[in-house]
């Protein structure tokens, strides 16, 4: 495993961190933040990646419906792996109201994770406008008062807004890290690489969220697409691309992987050993410039998948809706008919077909997602 050092602690992580949202889920549920949980394989899974040599483990307080912390501190960070790794969390700042929350759902995390400090601890999902709310709350003494009584080790952010935002609350608080979503096709979204660097010229580290997209990089590829992989000098997989795009980036620590599955959890490990920063030449780059290119003229939408929208008061599975929307474009038409037949109008909660014609139009989806999509202009 390569490592790389927080430019502020000089602690070391390792480049290629676990992420907790999108553990495998019980037979029968598509992954997601809201699924339950398959707690003796992602235990496998968690504990046989820390063994290779991840340090990292990435969770929040509402991943899989509020369930991802509980498992990580009963099923994993048993048995002496709580000394082998670093654990981050997330305080749900979007879903905080009352200042009374802030210490009482802290308190909670580390109960639910059976720990006595949290290693990471960042402010989940800050915009400019979240931001200036926390600090109405008294978020500042908050942050000041947990690392000056070792509840946390390190204070960062992840953020979802426009640059300009991000700048301000770089410049806000004497952060540690943040962690921003960062891969090929976002190169200048949201905090884009111009934010990346301003931060790291602050201090700050640099981690890594959505490296694959939501995995829409790396599971089925767009012909175009296909064809520029098959064509450079290199051969690599579509991941091995996307990812050692990203650690290409001497500005960036670590980057997160929401790994489900083994063979996965294997080649991400195996491609993190072997990429370093500034070895892209000038076909690499050109490459990815082309990959870039080939997926904008065809996604109609640039949804992740996190599933932050849900549940939808509808009942619509918007994740589902928009995956499909964009296989329609960018695959074959036929296929994403018959998807949408058996699976877009499911909201697996209740078992029941909700489709897109029943949207209300309440715009609750449109406040809760990161990627700031105009849901109704793509369901109507």
């Amino acid at each position: 495993m390569q490592y790389r050092t927080m430019p502020n602690s000089n602690e070391k992580l390792s480049v290629l961190g676990f992420g907790c949202m999108r553990l495998p889920a019980t037979k029968g549920r598509q992954a997601s933040m809201f699924s339950s949980i398959d707690k003796e394989r992602a235990a496998r899974q968690i504990r046989y990646a820390i063994d290779q040599g991840i340090n990292y483990l990435d969770t929040a307080y509402v991943y899989h419906a509020g369930a991802s912390e509980s498992f990580l501190g009963e099923y994993v960070l048993k048995d002496g792996y709580r000394e082998k790794v670093n654990i981050a969390t997330k305080l749900p700042c979007m879903t905080i109201n009352k200042k009374e929350s802030i210490e009482d759902i802290f308190n909670k995390q580390l109960k639910k994770l059976q720990v006595k400090y949290i290693d990471y601890y960042l402010l989940h999902g800050l915009s400019g406008s979240i931001w200036e709310k926390m600090v109405s709350l008294g978020i500042i003494d908050f942050m000041d008062n947990i690392i000056k009584q070792g509840k946390v080790r390190h204070m960062g952010f992840s953020f979802h807004g426009s640059k300009e935002d991000f700048r301000k609350i770089v410049d806000s608080y004497s952060w540690e890290f943040t962690m921003v979503q960062f891969n090929i096709l976002d190169e200048h979204a949201q905090a884009s690489i111009d934010g990346i660097k301003y931060a790291h010229s602050k201090g700050l580290g640099i981690i890594v969220m959505e490296p694959l997209r939501g995995g829409s990089l790396a599971r089925k590829i767009p012909s175009e697409a296909q064809k520029i992989y098959d064509s450079a000098p290199i051969k690599r997989t579509p991941a091995e691309w996307a990812l050692r795009w990203v650690w290409n980036h001497p500005e960036i620590t670590m980057l997160l992987s929401g790994m489900n599955d083994e063979y996965h959890i294997n080649e991400n490990i195996k491609i993190a050993s072997e990429s370093y920063p500034n070895t892209f030449n000038e076909d690499d780059l050109s490459t990815i410039k082309n990959i870039r290119n080939a997926y904008i003229s065809t996604m109609k939408v640039g949804c992740t998948g996190c599933g932050y929208c849900m549940p939808c008061p509808a009942g619509i599975n918007i994740p589902n809706v928009f995956l499909n929307l964009n296989n329609y474009h960018m695959f074959s038409k036929n296929e994403a008919r018959l998807f949408h037949m058996l699976n877009s109008g499911i909201q697996t909660k209740d078992g029941k077909a909700h489709w897109t014609k029943t949207c209300i139009n309440c715009g609750e989806c449109e406040k809760k997602c990161p990627q700031e999509i105009r849901y109704g202009t793509h369901l109507f």
